[in-house]
């Protein structure tokens, strides 16, 4: 049996790719896009609850129940999400679940804030949705780039581009829509038109840019 001959490396193709290891996040930089995560995504929900609209996921649902029973959003929102923190410690370990509590922590804390500084004579209801939608979008995607989610939805569609390969963007978006088509028995048909438009808004943000293994980053 003869030995396979060992090429120089400037006989390997050209287009052979050189693998490099991104560096993780400094605890400075995890701790910043927590804050900035959750204060962008907090920011968009205040303009989805101005424009009384819904949007998918658990905070959508914690919206909905809200609009249903007037018992405050940010109570709420600890309270749909605490049966996830359980699946994110099974699941994704201590490390993760510590961080998804804060953050739906901070969350809770920022949605209780922001109304008390910020407020609107009128906000046009499309607008608010769109945008709000846009930016809470963004803040998960931040929250996700950093080891972290805004818990319920987030950890399953996590978990789905984990296991299958699913991009998290389109099982939230099949998640978020169960949720805004739930919203038919709270809100009026036009709204749920537009918040099923926003929400597909947001969750095209997140399977755009949050693709597997496109950001390795820890």
């Amino acid at each position: 049996m003869t030995s396979s001959p060992v090429l120089p490396a400037s006989a390997l193709p050209a287009s052979a790719p050189v693998t490099q290891a991104s560096p993780g996040h400094t605890i400075v930089e995890d701790v910043l896009a927590i804050l900035t995560g959750t204060i962008t995504t907090s920011l968009g929900l205040f303009l989805l609850k101005s424009a009384g609209a819904v949007t998918g996921g658990t905070a959508g649902l914690s919206l909905l129940i809200s609009y249903a029973t007037a018992l405050p959003f940010p109570v709420l929102l600890l309270v749909v999400n605490a049966p996830f923190f359980v699946l994110a410690f099974w699941k994704k370990g201590v490390a993760f679940t510590v961080r998804t509590i804060i953050t739906v922590g901070l969350l809770s804390v920022f949605s209780a804030i922001i109304p008390t500084l910020v407020s609107f004579e009128h906000i046009d209801a499309v607008f608010g949705i769109l945008v709000g939608n846009l930016l809470a979008g963004v803040g998960m995607l931040i929250l996700f780039r950093h080891g972290s989610s805004l818990g319920g939805f987030n950890v399953l569609a996590l978990l789905m581009q984990e296991k299958f390969g699913w991009r998290a963007g389109y099982v939230q978006m099949a998640l978020d829509v169960t949720v805004v088509l739930a919203a038919f028995a709270v809100v009026s048909p036009w709204v749920v038109l537009v918040s099923a438009v926003g929400a597909a808004v947001l969750n095209v943000v997140l399977a755009l840019n949050h693709r597997p293994g496109r950001y390795v980053a820890g």
